[in-house]
């Protein structure tokens, strides 16, 4: 018997906003005991700006989680302690190793009632971190969204926020028509299935369109100088000061240290669960398609994928696991190839959710690679070391693929793979297509010195670590 297909509301999942939640965020927690921690949130670019941030928290009483009701509450009360706990780890020269009981303790017990890591994850930074400023207008519109929560009280960061908000708001609907095609192909309805997959690719085209925003108001540099540092998470980050991660002090004698990964837009539900709708399955980074150890049908074994579903409030990521075992689409659109429309649809869906990964591309070169060759300057040194995104300095014949920009290597695969389940000859050899090295079939074909620019050795961490090649500790970034 086939497994029913998921409901949506049975995983707190809107229909219309998808992973955002149902009910818009609170802009503050309605209980004045909680008063305090709004007013350090309301103030927290001021206290980083003048290093007071520390000392205003260590004199905080411990508050309790009892005044928290609603869903909406114990969410408001997690982004608040979220940004709370990363501006005190690192708003110093030298980041706290150790979180104060006023954090610790109230922040574990939200944790723990949301399913989610004491850390600041995505839902913390952008699910649960915005609000619409026209109650009557979409939040799907950029120039209808405001922040909540900054570190730096800066347009550049609300604007990197929102874009991932606008980016989930436009493609919740799509959830819903991949379920009802799930259905479809079930019952062996081609010219639905071909409907849901039209409207699917035409809704990928809108998050292309809006990615591309980024750019508008989002300093390359001011990102990667000021705000990402915040982000940065306690795991293997010892070249940044935190060797055993950070201490959580509960005020018992059990307190220990815990070491997590930072924010990252891979903690979005919304990728993978177009991922596992369409069939696409992602291997380890440099493992190629056909190696004896992929096994069709086996559970997506990509490290860095499945751990970040870790980070992902606890029935979003329930969601995807149910998903993977009822999405159908790949299988029916290859058992009907002589439906040249329903194979059009479907290599449609996968052209554009390539081109979306091929302007990602794009925008981690802008905003990670190129700021991190800046940083390595000796006129960048001498202004001081930015300890959230210190480079790793272990010996470098140790460090496989640590240079910066094994992170394109990565998405160039992820990238590549999206095209793999295409149906048509032409998609398969334009989504296959192979990029050129830089002077390959030239003139200056095999001159010395112009080493390919993939092989640049730019050290740089990543949201939650040092992007790496490493299979062992998920392909995209060592925490």
């Amino acid at each position: 018997m086939l497994p029913p297909i998921p409901v949506l509301a049975d995983y707190d999942i809107s229909p219309t906003h998808g992973f955002l939640p149902g009910t818009l965020p609170l802009s503050r927690l309605p209980d004045p005991y909680y008063n305090k921690w709004e007013a350090i949130a309301a103030n927290l670019p001021a206290l980083i700006l003048t290093r007071r941030l520390r000392g205003v928290i260590d004199r905080l009483p411990v508050l309790s989680t009892v005044g928290l009701e609603h869903d909406a509450e114990w969410r408001r009360a997690y982004s608040l302690l979220s940004f709370m706990a990363h501006g005190y780890i690192w708003s110093d020269d030298v980041p706290a190793e150790r979180l104060p009981p006023q954090i610790s303790i109230p922040y574990l017990a939200i944790s723990e009632h949301l399913e989610v890591p004491p850390v600041a994850t995505y839902a913390a930074l952008c699910l649960w971190n915005y609000k619409p400023l026209f109650m009557d207008e979409d939040i799907d519109n950029m120039e209808n969204l405001a922040t909540l929560s900054t570190f730096t009280g800066g347009i550049d960061e609300s604007w990197f926020y929102l874009i991932s908000v606008a980016i989930e708001a436009r493609g919740a609907p799509v959830m819903s028509l991949m379920l009802k095609a799930f259905a479809a192909a079930r019952r062996s309805d081609s010219a639905a299935v071909t409907r849901y997959l039209q409207a699917f690719a035409e809704v990928l085209t809108d998050l292309n369109n809006l990615l591309e925003r980024i750019n508008e108001r989002c300093d390359p540099d001011i990102f990667f100088n000021r705000i990402r540092p915040f982000f940065a998470g306690s795991k293997n980050m010892a070249d940044a000061g935190l060797p055993k991660g950070v201490l959580y002090d509960d005020g018992t004698p059990s307190a220990a240290y815990r070491q997590y990964a930072g924010g990252s837009n891979a903690q979005s539900s919304l990728l993978q669960f177009y991922d596992i709708a369409l069939g696409i399955q992602h291997r380890p980074t440099g493992e190629k398609k056909g190696d004896p150890s992929e096994r069709r049908g086996r559970a997506p074994t990509h490290g860095f994928i499945q751990e970040m579903r870790e980070y992902m409030p606890g029935p979003h990521a329930q969601f995807l696991e149910d998903v993977y075992h009822v999405a159908n689409i790949r299988e029916y659109v290859e058992e009907h190839t002589d439906d040249s429309e329903l194979c059009l649809a479907y290599d449609a869906c996968l052209a554009m959710l390539s081109a979306f990964r091929d302007k990602h591309i794009i925008i981690v070169t802008r905003y990670v690679i190129t700021p991190s060759r800046r940083s390595r300057s000796p006129r960048a040194a001498r202004k001081g070391l930015n300890l959230a995104i210190a480079s790793r300095k272990a010996d470098q014949k140790d460090q496989k693929g640590t240079g910066g920009t094994a992170l394109i290597p990565f998405l160039k695969q992820a990238r590549d793979e999206t095209g793999e389940p295409a149906v048509g000859e032409w998609t398969q050899r334009f989504l296959s297509r192979e990029g050129k090295k830089a002077g390959s079939g030239d003139f200056f074909l095999g001159k010395t010195g112009d080493a390919p620019l993939e092989t640049e050795d730019v050290e740089v961490k990543g949201l939650a670590g040092t992007w790496t090649m490493e299979d062992e500790v998920g392909g995209i970034c060592l925490y």
